[in-house]
Order: C-alpha cells, then structure tokens, then sequence
C-alpha cells in the first residue's frame, strides 16, 4: 500500500512539473527582434511603462524650473488622474504615476511596506528640498553649508545644489533608475511570483488570453519588464538605447565601454529569448534569461556610480561644479544599488544598510565640500568587489 501511494505521489509531482514547464530540453532559437504576434496582431504592449517613464521624466526636468512649488512637484510625482500636472494632455488624462510604482516590486516591498514608505519618502524629501533651499538661492553662488550655484569653468553649465553640494535633480532622476524602473523590471515582472501568479500558467499553457488582448497574462507581464528598459524607442522591437534619460541611457554608456561592451546584447538578446520561451512554454528556458537580465542590468548603476565618483576626483577643489555634478549622479547610482538583484536569489548585490553608509560617508560634514579622494576611492572599491570588476575597469568608461 505505502508503494502505490509512493508512486501516485511521484506520478503526481512529475505531472505538476510537466505543467509548468513542458519539455525545456528543447531548445529555442532567439528571435532576431521583439516581435510575437497571434493571429496577425501584435502580443506585445507596454504602454503603462512607456507613460510613466515619460511622467519620470517630466518630474525630472520640473525640479530643475524655479518657479515649480512643491504642491505642483508632488502632484507631478504622485499624478491623479484628469489632474492638469503635465503639458501632454495623455500623461494627464493617465491613471498612472510614477510614486505609487517605486520601491513597490513584489518581491522585495510586498512584504516590506516600511522599507517601501521609507524609500517614497526620500523621493518626496528632495523634492521639498529643493523647493525650501535650491529654489530660493538660484542666483546666490553657492559655499560650503550654503545651497545655490556653481558655474563650471570656462562659462560651462550652471549647476544647482544644496549646502552639501548636491544636485537634487541627479539624485531623484538616478534614484529613479533602481527604485523604479530597475526594481520594476528585476524584482517585480521578471520574477515567478509575478509571471505564474494565479493561474498564469495555466492559461498560458492553453493560450487563454486576457479579457478584450491579444496576449496571455504572462506575455504581458514580460513585455511590461520590457517596457521600463525599451518604452522610449522609436521602435522598440530594434531598440538603439539611449532614448531617454533613465536606464536606455545608461545601458548604452556602460555598452560603450569595452570591459562591458557585450552587456546591452547580452539583455536584449535575453529579453527576446526570454519572450519566444514563454510562447512555446519553455519555463525553465524563461527563468534563465530571467536571471541573466537581472545580472546584467544590475551591473549598470554600479559601473556608473564608480565611473561618476572617479571622474570627481580630477575636479576637486578646482572646478567643484563639474566635481559635484560627477557626485550627484554617482550619489543616485549609488542609492540604486539596493534595488540590484543577484541571479538565483533573492537579494540584492548591496544592501539598504550599506547604500545608506556609503551615502552618510559622501555626505559627512559639508558633504562635497569635504569629501576627500580617499573616501571616494574606498566607496568606489567596496562597490565594485561587489559586482566582480574593479574600479580601474569602470574609470574607462565614457
């Protein structure tokens, strides 16, 4: 009797494995471009991403106008919908927002709603910041402990920071890469919890698609990962990068340098891949390029952070504008980095604790002002032993 039970138990286990991923050891060719159809018409749609990257950027460029408040900055970041917070009549008529999506991923805030406030409110404190001391010394030139303006030299551009140095705009809008899109992407649509959730497998496996689409619930959630790194291309089926200020800029940076120059195809290619697996419910084969892509984007705010501290370095003390500038995005890219995801796990390469210690390190006293190239070179190192390459490595980027 405890033999036949046995045997129903395995063919009972064999029969939920086969129905979550039938027959992987087939393999699949990468498709030359994003493009998957049923019945002639497209299956792939991200247009909730593409809108709240525009909104990000909108915010983004709005912190850098004098002559926003906070009420009206807020509102742009928090968007209700119908509410006249843009100047595009669409990103106003949307239901969309950029706040509610940040630090809001399933599988690192779900259950961590603290954590979650803690990271909104960061956002929503360099706005107020920027309102109650940027704003009102826009013209003063800013010292050590005193917001304003520094010129870089030789009449270069104009940039605009608190007593310590930063440029809030950098902050928020490389903030914005991790705590959005990033987590979006790695830690939300990417992981099973989002993509087999209900019965998601179930309809993709016999191709029930959702109320009034073309497309299954699992294709969809896929191509919303897609869309928080591609929603800004001309045509993202062929994506170019760099087509907007977030992470499509960045992957092309770091693809630019040559330690890192098979990185953007390396995504891409996994993205495709990744999309033809779930049509021919290849669940294993999804998993994988998962977890490629996590490794791989993950990479990007840490090359960039090292690349931005290093680059300070030369301009310290002697053209402090285009120092800090470096530092302010290397400060966002930092924040960043607790949002990365080791592949195969469930955390992230640097912790909160950590992003937090080395930010209080560039932060120490008046901050930039202060800062010395050690400090700098000791964050740059820690961050890069991290992620498996080193400083030098990251300094040669563009």
């Amino acid at each position: 009797m405890n033999k036949i039970l046995s045997l129903v138990a395995v063919s009972a286990a064999l029969l939920a494995s086969c129905s979550k991923d039938d027959d992987n050891s087939k393999s699949i060719e990468t498709p030359a471009t994003y493009v998957f159809t049923r019945d002639n018409a497209s299956t792939v749609d991200f247009n909730g991403q593409t809108t709240r990257i525009q909104m990000a950027d909108a915010v983004v460029n709005a912190l850098k106008d004098n002559t926003k408040t906070e009420v009206q900055l807020n509102a742009m970041f928090a968007h209700a919908q119908g509410e006249n917070d843009f100047t595009e009549a669409n990103l106003n008529a949307s239901d969309k927002n950029v706040r509610s999506k940040v630090a809001a991923s399933t599988d690192y805030y779900s259950a961590n709603t603290t954590v979650s406030n803690a990271i909104k409110a960061d956002f929503d404190g360099w706005i107020a910041t920027q309102v109650s001391e940027v704003f009102p010394n826009w013209i003063t030139v800013a010292t050590a402990g005193n917001a304003g303006q520094l010129q870089q030299n030789g009449g270069g551009s104009i940039r605009y920071i608190t007593g310590k140095g930063l440029e809030l705009n950098q902050a928020f809008a490389k903030g914005l890469i991790g705590g959005l899109m990033m987590d979006q992407i790695l830690n939300n649509y990417l992981s099973p919890a989002v993509l087999d959730a209900g019965s998601n497998i179930a309809d993709n496996n016999n191709g029930v698609l959702e109320a009034g689409k073309s497309y299954t619930s699992m294709e969809h959630k896929w191509d919303e990962a897609y869309g928080y790194l591609y929603g800004s291309e001309a045509n993202p089926a062929e994506p170019v990068l760099d087509a907007d200020q977030f992470l499509s800029e960045y992957i092309e940076r770091v693809g630019g340098d040559s330690d890192f120059s098979t990185l953007a195809e390396d995504v891409y290619n996994a993205f495709k891949l990744g999309r033809a697996a779930i049509v021919a419910k290849k669940y294993t084969i999804r998993d994988q390029q998962a977890e490629i892509i996590r490794e791989n984007l993950s990479k990007i705010p840490a090359v960039r952070g090292v690349f931005y501290l290093q680059a300070s370095k030369a301009n310290l003390g002697i053209d402090n504008a285009r120092a800090f500038h470096a530092l302010s995005e290397a400060y966002g890219f930092i924040y960043s980095l607790q949002f990365t995801r080791k592949p195969n796990s469930t955390s992230p390469y640097v912790t909160k604790t950590e992003v937090d210690g080395y930010l209080a390190q560039l932060m120490a006293g008046n901050g930039f002002w202060d800062v010395t190239e050690t400090t700098i070179d000791n964050i740059s190192d820690a961050i890069a032993a991290k992620f498996g390459f080193t400083t030098a490595q990251a300094k040669d980027a563009n």
